[in-house]
């Protein structure tokens, strides 16, 4: 008998069919590294998961290891990866937001009824906020979202086959273009304007990010241009903090100058090549931008950058800067350790001009009017405006462009149009599920950059979640708190298991409140990014200013 070689391949052989099938499904695509994730998509978009077969082929088309694209799989939770003897999903899900603002309206009812109405053909799935917060509750059948969801509006969608995420009319290429649009950018490219005097315009209007960090605009691109060439520019639209939606709304009513103002940007800090990161939960806006950034370069007559949109993959951890930027490159979402920061040494390893998406869409305006202008707009002694993002009970919800430094108290009575009728203001969250909790009684506190740390939060992405007398702040946490855990990339101890750690404590009768504190103090310490460093905020709040909730 003869004996076998020692030699050969190891691991998971590829499946011929498999092989044939990826490769006319990638077709003349590019099999880059950093495409990885835009492949995954095309092979879940198509077979509604990622087998074990398709994984491997897909391994040898693009030369990676086996290892390195299933890694990368398994970590989004839009990718359903099938192991090798499991069965498939069912060919439709359902995504049912249980984030703070949809529970607040039922979504957890909701949730359970749906399991037990829809049938074994349809899978129904706890989903972390899919940034639509002043609609609670909130479904997604496919990529379509069911606003006010209730069993009965679910079940007809899922029945009417009503799958793809619907388009907002929005100011297309033409009607921008008729009224103004592109003029500033072929103004600075022709060099009627100069990076120095527009860079200025920034910094007197004390724009800062608006993504949270709130670092001063001109200055960051200052900081960029002054680095060695070739440099990139990132711009995040993965707006994944529970009760932000100010992105969404936007780039839903006004793309065009969401992008003027990131080609601005991008020229005032010597950006050679353009990517816009866009969550994936936003199915509508990518097929609108897709069309609508063809329409730009070939209508623009003006020279463009190399602009490229990538789609994530359901990560809230990719909302932070450098998770962004490996994600972009391919690769899981997990945070760098800084330094070096991604204005150094960034995507590609090349320096990088993060910015979020709301921060470039003010640019026209504020150069067309004004350094002076924005700056003028706040209240209490703050500067500019700020686009709050509003949910729970009140009577308006939605975005409301308002005063940088307007409180609480004025946001529901003059923008939201009061509290739901039979509920008194009790509690809210200045910024999202990382801002904390404060109670009315300090429902006069300015909301701005600088105002809320001396209480213990902060305003982050400015969306403000409304509490009344019927809910509980203690309530509110833990299902914060479930949210992080869910969301914790896993990368660094501290947040991984205190996370766990903190949710377990929070589900006593009485909170340990000393040892969840050094607990909290431990994470806030050693975590590698914001979102373990901010994770403890909604307890020691809680603990702070509602201790009659927690024993």
């Amino acid at each position: 008998m003869a004996k076998k070689s020692r030699f050969g391949l190891k691991g998971r052989g590829v499946d011929p069919k498999a092989r044939e099938e990826i490769r006319a499904l990638l077709g003349k695509e590019p099999r880059r590294r950093d495409l990885l994730i835009e492949h995954l998509h095309r092979i879940q978009d198509r077979c509604g998961h990622l087998s074990s077969a398709h994984l491997a082929a897909l391994a040898e088309e693009m030369r990676l290891s086996q290892t390195e694209v299933y890694e990368v799989a398994t970590f989004y939770h839009h990718f359903d990866v099938v192991k090798e003897g499991e069965a498939p999903p069912p060919a439709l899900t359902v995504r049912v937001c249980d984030s703070l603002s949809c529970s607040l309206f039922g979504s957890v009812v909701l949730i359970r009824n749906l399991s037990k109405t829809l049938g074994k053909d349809v899978r129904v799935l706890h989903a972390p906020c899919v940034g639509r917060c002043e609609s609670a509750p909130v479904a997604i059948v496919g990529q379509f979202p069911v606003l006010k969801a209730t069993v009965d509006s679910v079940r007809l969608s899922v029945e009417k086959k009503n799958l793809k995420c619907p388009e907002t009319q929005y100011i297309d290429f033409d009607s921008y273009s008729r009224n103004g649009g592109y003029k500033l950018i072929a103004d600075c490219l022709a060099g009627k304007r100069t990076r120095e005097e527009i860079t200025k315009i920034m910094e007197d209007s004390a724009l800062r990010g608006l993504g949270g960090a709130g670092f001063p605009t001109g200055r960051k691109w200052q900081i960029v241009a002054a680095e060695p060439a070739p440099r990139l520019m990132a711009v995040n639209i993965d707006e994944g903090e529970p009760g932000t939606f100010k992105d969404r709304y936007f780039l839903e009513r006004d793309p065009h100058r969401f992008l003027e103002g990131m080609l601005v940007a991008a020229w005032c800090a010597g950006v050679g090549e353009i990517y816009i990161y866009l969550r994936d939960e936003y199915a509508g806006c990518r097929a609108m931008l897709e069309r609508e950034i063809l329409k730009l370069k070939s209508k623009a007559g003006f020279p463009l950058p190399p602009i490229h949109l990538r789609r994530g993959a359901g990560a809230y951890i990719c909302g932070e800067e450098s998770a962004m930027i490996e994600s972009i490159e391919g690769k899981r979402g997990m945070p760098r350790l800084r330094p070096p920061y991604v204005a150094q040494v960034g995507l590609f390893g090349y320096p990088t001009l993060e910015h979020n998406m709301e921060t470039v869409y003010w640019v026209r305006e504020i150069v067309e009017k004004g350094g002076a202008w924005f700056a003028s707009q706040g209240r209490n002694g703050r500067k500019g405006l700020r686009s709050f993002s509003v949910s729970g009970r009140v009577k308006q919800p939605g975005v409301h462009i308002a005063p940088a430094g307007i409180t609480v108290r004025e946001l529901i009575d003059e923008f939201c149009g009061g509290m739901l009728p039979g509920h008194e203001f009790y509690a809210y969250l200045p910024g999202g599920a990382s801002g904390g909790i404060l109670p009315e009684r300090l429902g006069n506190v300015p909301l701005d950059f600088d105002t809320l740390q001396p209480h213990g939060c902060f305003i982050g992405s400015a969306a403000v979640v409304i509490l009344s007398d019927k809910d509980k702040a203690s309530d509110a946490a833990k299902n914060l708190t479930e949210f992080f855990k869910a969301e914790s990339c896993g990368q660094c101890t501290p947040c991984r298991v205190g996370t766990a750690k903190a949710l377990g404590l929070m589900a006593a009768k009485q909170w340990n409140q000393p040892l969840l504190r050094e607990l909290s103090q431990a994470m806030m310490d050693a975590s590698i990014c914001g979102l373990g460093q901010a994770a403890p905020n909604p307890a020691l709040t809680v603990m702070k200013y509602f201790p009659h909730e927690v024993g």
